[in-house]
């Protein structure tokens, strides 16, 4: 049960089973750890992006990876609140996503970036081409590899050993919303300003449009 009162009392995999873009900004400040055999990692999220379903479905998201139906791979998007959706981009990084929304119902947050609050050790020795503490997980591939999740962790839940997630106590201050970033086509436009972040926080990515590939739209990868 959390105790956020953001969520209202509700066990947290009930306040997860909301609308993505309703809890992107909520869930800015939220701690996710995992402890893997190595020693445990904390990140402090302070940059999401919500995504959502199918072309056929009440909320189509063409920048999403469920835009053209369920897959093998983007499974856990249409599965429980809660679980994590980790997917291989550019033949070199993972990327997490916390599946959310009702069961069956396609939805995520992509965790964009984030603040280590512990195991900074740990992160670094992940991350050794870091410059300082706060490019540690600014962006989604460095924040996955901070954690040392990959694939393998795709399904996996969130809310239990070896992962916990923590609201945060209450709002995190000013929050900013914008476009997606790297998303091409429809879904990188204004009409999907389903970014958030909190407003002027170091570890925030820099926003990047993206560039179609061969003239042909596209989605993020």
């Amino acid at each position: 049960m959390s105790r956020n009162p953001l969520a209202a009392g509700r066990p947290l995999r009930e306040f997860l089973s909301g609308d993505a873009r309703e809890l992107a900004p909520l869930l800015l400040g939220a701690v996710l750890t995992h402890e893997s055999r190595d020693g445990a990692v904390s990140v402090r999220l302070t940059e999401l992006e919500a995504y959502l379903g199918p072309e056929d479905s009440l909320h189509p998201d063409p920048g999403s990876h469920t835009y053209r139906g369920p897959t093998p791979r983007n499974a856990p998007m249409f599965g429980p609140a809660g679980h994590l959706y980790v997917y291989f981009t550019y033949g070199m990084h993972h990327c997490t996503n916390l599946v959310c929304g009702p069961e069956g119902v396609a939805s995520a947050l992509l965790l964009r970036a984030g603040e280590i609050v512990d195991g900074v050790e740990l992160a670094r020795r992940r991350r050794p081409t870091s410059n300082n503490p706060s490019d540690l997980a600014r962006g989604p591939a460095r924040l996955a590899k901070a954690l040392g999740l990959t694939t393998a962790d795709s399904g996996r839940d969130a809310l239990a050993p070896p992962f916990g997630l923590v609201l945060p106590p209450g709002p995190s201050g000013s929050v900013s919303s914008g476009p997606r970033v790297g998303v091409s086509g429809a879904g990188g436009t204004d009409q999907y300003s389903w970014r958030f972040w909190i407003t002027g926080d170091p570890t925030v990515s820099q926003y990047k449009a993206a560039k179609p590939r061969n003239g042909v739209e596209g989605k993020r990868l």
